[in-house]
């Protein structure tokens, strides 16, 4: 599936941090933050394929999204993951902005409550960030757990969220 076309890759400063960008002329299947990175590599051009229309049309989508202007994503997206793991990502597309679900629900939304540590493994396995928002995803005590670009991140994301849902005026 996402691995049968050549993918091109870039990066985008966010307001939290590095972005790699990935995709083909179809989809969009990398979206995940960047910690550290070795400045050869950035500055490599054979990493880096030529940037697809569909590439450009993420970034400027995710610059609208941090701007507080976009609350969804119109591009299409694939990433490689077992039946299950789909199952979940799905799910999580369909989690509003601005709203959480616990893993619990998320797994009751899957159809079996016994499939939470499951659920919670996928959730983590996803690798497009934002778009897929398994940030929007918290613990059943409404604590902030489990993230794979951090916490920090994922506490951020969810503060910008409910600023636009309630109208808010940040500055970056």
């Amino acid at each position: 599936m996402a691995t049968t076309l050549e993918t091109a890759t870039t990066y985008y400063q966010s307001p939290l941090g590095l972005l790699r960008i990935g995709g083909t002329d179809t989809y969009i299947n990398e979206i995940s933050f960047v910690d550290h990175l070795d400045d050869a590599k950035y500055h490599h051009p054979s990493l880096k394929g030529p940037v697809t229309p569909l590439v450009i049309q993420c970034i400027e989508q995710m610059i609208q999204y941090f701007q507080g202007q976009r609350r969804i994503f119109d591009f299409p997206v694939a990433q490689d993951g077992s039946s299950f793991q789909q199952r979940v990502w799905n799910e999580l597309t369909a989690i509003p902005f601005g709203k959480t679900i616990s893993y619990l629900e998320l797994s009751r939304r899957l159809g079996d409550t016994k499939a939470i540590r499951a659920a919670a493994a996928a959730n983590g396995k996803n690798n497009i960030a934002i778009v897929v928002p398994c940030h929007r995803v918290i613990g059943s005590k409404r604590d902030l757990v489990g993230y794979a670009g951090g916490l920090w991140r994922k506490k951020w994301l969810l503060d910008h969220e409910t600023k636009v849902m309630y109208g808010v005026q940040t500055l970056f």
